[in-house]
């Protein structure tokens, strides 16, 4: 086999950026946990307004964690680890596409900001891979900690009878969780505190806010 060279690896994430902002990026074989749910009560006009941000807060997050996990992956030293990043990022791939479909089914629309979060967080994945892989690791369990409260907050706030936004976001916070726990589980370190409750909460709020509005 080939070993690509920096140029081809560059042409295979630009190549990878297209699909995820623009097009349908490669999937897992997990079936969507909305297919076939029903509602008990149609959603209302507010109903479908509130849904449509929370999914399109959810689905540019799963954009950023694809540049996180890819520019993580590049620049992982144990092959395992890229391995697993390679991984979770095709299972981070289902989510934007549940969510994507869904956006679609409510006529709903992505962030215009996308390229945008996907770009910068594949700089801050790339960097954290160069410090090493222990602190990459780390940074990918902070990562998921912050998605998963905003998951819990999203959950908490769709209204009752939106029983196939609520099947996708806890199908996606039970992936994060399991993502978090296998970096920990793989080496991973816990981050400063800085990093942990001032950077990466701030971070996380400048994404939510802009992709709910644009």
């Amino acid at each position: 086999m080939r070993t690509l060279s920096l140029l081809d690896k560059i042409l295979v994430e630009i190549d990878q950026s297209l699909r995820v902002v623009h097009a349908t990026a490669p999937t897992t074989e997990r079936p969507n946990p909305a297919e076939g749910v029903q509602e008990t009560a149609p959603l209302s006009d507010e109903d479908r307004q509130l849904i449509n941000r929370l999914m399109r807060i959810n689905h540019t997050g799963e954009v950023s964690a694809q540049g996180l996990y890819r520019g993580q992956a590049m620049t992982a030293n144990r092959p395992d680890i890229k391995a697993q990043m390679d991984r979770a990022a095709m299972e981070e791939n289902d989510h934007l596409n549940w969510t994507e479909k869904r956006l679609h089914a409510l006529d709903g629309r992505k962030s215009l900001l996308n390229p945008l979060f996907y770009w910068g967080s594949f700089a801050i994945g790339a960097a954290a891979g160069k410090i090493g892989d222990k602190w990459s690791l780390g940074f990918v369990k902070e990562t998921e900690d912050q998605v998963i409260k905003h998951l819990e907050e999203h959950i908490n706030r769709l209204p009752a009878h939106a029983l196939a936004d609520m099947a996708i976001l806890q199908k996606m916070k039970e992936d994060e969780t399991h993502h978090g726990d296998v970096a920990m589980q793989s080496g991973g370190a816990k981050l400063p505190f800085p990093v942990r409750k001032l950077l990466m909460p701030l971070m996380s709020k400048v994404m939510t806010k802009s992709a709910y509005y644009v």
